[in-house]
């Protein structure tokens, strides 16, 4: 079975013991998303090369024994969420449109947060507002986001709002820890960290989770990204599992 690898940057490969060594032809990667194909930097020189992080075996099986223990730990509190959620009448969940591992697109769920009319709310908002469109444009998100609800509010505050994903760890289109999911129109300001962000599997927390979440501009969170899915290590994931406790509970960088 063939394995699929990333590149560490010759610096780094100096520091570090290489798993394998081999020698890439000049070639342009490309995913494709939707009907757009990406093109990713060229990678030509005999590098170190370790294996991807949604390649191991110990991190998915990791994936789905904490994913089914954690789902029916906490199947009443979905359930009352759902309810919860759905008393405006509208729908309980929210499925986005996202990047995966190997560039594929998935949906990524989560308890809905905002109005029903969240998407023409936000066109009115971007239209109207300038200081918001340019923040919007700057982060892809809101400080101040008028399309959320009162109990949305809670939820991504809490981050209760993303226990749904758990189905998506079961099912492999995630994982427990790894890079933030990000969306298409994202991936041209990876540029060439692309190739790292898509060695992975989009994590419901990870180290840009841990570091500062919404607190940090968007460089340095494709900076953490890289560093994540090139320095990855199931010792590493544990570290980020336990301090998540303490970011969720004093819900730094969160809104």
């Amino acid at each position: 079975m063939r394995q699929n690898f990333i590149l560490r940057d010759s610096a780094a490969g100096r520091n570090a013991t290489a798993i394998s060594m081999r020698v890439r032809r000049r070639r342009t990667p490309q995913f494709t998303f939707g009907s757009a194909v990406i093109a990713l930097d060229d990678r030509t020189e005999s590098e170190a090369v370790f294996p991807a992080p949604a390649r191991s075996r110990l991190k998915r099986g990791f994936d789905v024994v904490a994913g089914l223990l954690l789902l029916l730990g906490f199947a009443p509190l979905l359930l009352l969420l759902a309810l919860a959620v759905a008393s405006d009448g509208g729908p309980a969940l929210f499925g986005h449109r996202r990047v995966g591992a190997g560039g594929r697109p998935f949906k990524c769920w989560k308890f809905r947060s905002m109005v029903v009319d969240a998407e023409a709310a936000l066109a009115r908002t971007l239209a109207n507002d300038p200081e918001a469109r340019r923040e919007w444009q700057r982060d892809f998100k809101l400080r101040r986001d008028p399309r959320v609800t009162r109990l949305g509010r809670f939820l991504r505050k809490s981050s209760l709002d993303e226990l749904p994903q758990l189905f998506s760890v079961i099912t492999g289109k995630m994982s427990l820890i790894g890079p933030r999911p990000i969306v298409a129109d994202e991936v041209e300001r990876y540029g060439a960290g692309f190739a790292d962000y898509t060695a992975c599997r989009p994590g419901i927390t990870g180290l840009w989770q841990v570091s500062g979440r919404n607190d940090i501009d968007y460089a340095e969170r494709v900076a953490i990204d890289r560093r994540y899915a090139r320095s990855w290590s199931f010792k590493g994931d544990m570290a980020i599992l336990v301090r998540t406790v303490g970011v969720v509970l004093r819900r730094n960088g969160a809104y």
